[in-house]
């Protein structure tokens, strides 16, 4: 039975204008009940005994970050499982990926999926067992799963990989018997090399700015956001549908729950109806209906598949013109290096992103550009050495500092990405809080040091 509402009306509304400001959720009158139980739940965690005085503080104080983060852990569900939502994951593994693997096979072997709201490390993860099926062979492709939620204490569970039974309802058991190990505690621990294949990153849908080279946000060939942006009042999807659209390289995918399609806020995108799903593609440059032919998938002694038929989907690209005048050599060569690493043309960026250098050896800028394109490459020692070579032509780059911590990160090494984190937050602590970063495409230096702290925060403890 619903517990009736029992703050007062006024203080209610203001909460939810709140809530919809700062965090994107949406709570109309209707939902207010749901509202004032996410707000006794977090009273406790913010030490008020009782909701009212939490929400009183809530609307007058200075909030931080980490305020913000315990408010939505507590208004948002936190509760997903593997394999969830099998249909959408169906067309993923059936369809999608296999005409990928195949348009790419002989050119830049790369895949980039971006797990958007990730909670506690489920979806991505489900993600990654199924590539693990359709790509025995990891080191031939060039794969990244990106997984972003704006709890750090769902990051931290997520990167741990132990789970107990309940995040398993529904999942057949040779999911169990082939990635999971059996604790002393009951609880199920994934195995290594499927955990290493996700990397796990802070991100708020509703505030932060993405695409980003920054985030690894950018030139996705499929985001799944499923089940988030129901939190979200329609305007708030707009928005994060039009960042997600600029986040995908053309030709790529969105898959969001079925409970939450529409072509009214997916505009941008081209409805594709599957048998059980109806997925939305960013199609710029052909405006065209979509044929989905059928794929034969052969069964193979271990379990794995091949496409032996020729999928009829295929990513339309413009070509990337040389600029007509330079005004700026390096200049102008590295903004056609920046557009084509945005559309998912890394070996086209990298050419650009030299004709950079050349121009202009001294721009550190150039080197912090050529290193995001290598991090996307999966070269992530030869970013480090052009993240040095930034450092080195300017001590106080702050972003080139903060990309070889999450180098260093994703490398496993935690001692060193802690130091460049530490050396990170010095150097910000020169630049005011609301002065934009050069080369941050928008980040002010307090939202850095937010990030920072949350990235740190989600860390699992040692």
């Amino acid at each position: 039975m619903d517990t009736p509402c029992t703050l007062p009306r006024p203080l209610l509304s203001g909460l939810s204008d709140f809530v919809a400001t700062r965090l994107g959720l949406h709570f109309p009158e209707e939902r207010w009940r749901d509202l004032q139980r996410g707000l006794v739940a977090a009273a406790s965690e913010f030490g008020f005994e009782d909701a009212e005085s939490c929400a009183r503080w809530l609307l007058s104080a200075a909030l931080e970050r980490n305020h913000i983060e315990v408010l939505a852990s507590h208004l948002t569900v936190g509760e997903t499982y593997f394999f969830r939502e099998k249909s959408s994951l169906d067309v993923f593994r059936e369809h999608i990926v296999p005409a990928l693997l195949r348009l790419r096979r002989d050119g830049e072997r790369r895949l980039r999926i971006w797990s958007a709201g990730c909670c506690t490390g489920e979806e991505p993860y489900s993600i990654a067992m199924l590539l693990d099926s359709l790509i025995p062979n990891p080191m031939a492709w060039n794969v990244t799963i990106l997984a972003t939620d704006i709890n750090p204490s769902f990051l931290r569970k997520a990167a741990a990989g132990i789970y107990s039974e309940w995040s398993f309802r529904g999942t057949p058991e040779w999911v169990k018997e082939r990635y999971f190990k059996k604790r002393k505690d009951g609880r199920l621990e994934l195995h290594p090399h499927i955990r290493a294949r996700v990397t796990f990153s802070y991100l708020n849908l509703a505030d932060d700015v993405y695409p980003s080279l920054l985030s690894n946000t950018n030139a996705m060939d499929v985001i799944f956001c499923r089940n988030v942006l129901m939190y979200f009042n329609a305007e708030r999807v707009k928005r994060v549908s039009g960042n997600f659209h600029r986040s995908l390289v053309d030709g790529g995918w969105l898959i969001v729950s079925p409970t939450e399609t529409s072509n009214t806020l997916f505009s941008s995108f081209m409805p594709v109806e599957f048998p059980d799903a109806v997925i939305y593609r960013k199609l710029e440059a052909a405006k065209r209906p979509i044929v989905v032919k059928p794929l034969v998938f052969a069964s193979e002694p271990d379990g794995e598949a091949t496409v032996t038929s020729e999928p009829g989907l295929a990513a339309v690209l413009e070509p990337i013109e040389m600029p007509a005048l330079y005004r700026d050599a390096g200049e102008e060569a590295c903004l056609t290096a920046r557009r084509c690493a945005n559309q998912g043309r890394l070996m086209e960026a990298m050419e650009w992103c030299e004709r950079a250098i050349a121009a202009d050896k001294l721009n550190p800028a150039h080197y912090y550009l050529l290193a995001s394109i290598e991090q996307e490459q999966g070269h992530a020692e030869a970013a480090v050495c052009s993240l040095r070579r930034a450092l080195y032509l300017d001590s106080g780059f702050v972003l080139a500092q903060f990309a070889l911590a999450n180098i260093e990160l994703s490398q496993g090494r935690r001692r060193e990405g802690e130091r460049h984190f530490a050396n990170t937050l010095a150097m910000l602590r020169t630049h005011a809080h609301d002065e934009i970063l050069p080369e941050s495409e928008g980040l002010t230096a307090g939202r850095l040091i937010e990030i920072i702290t949350s990235v740190l925060a989600s860390l699992p403890r040692e």
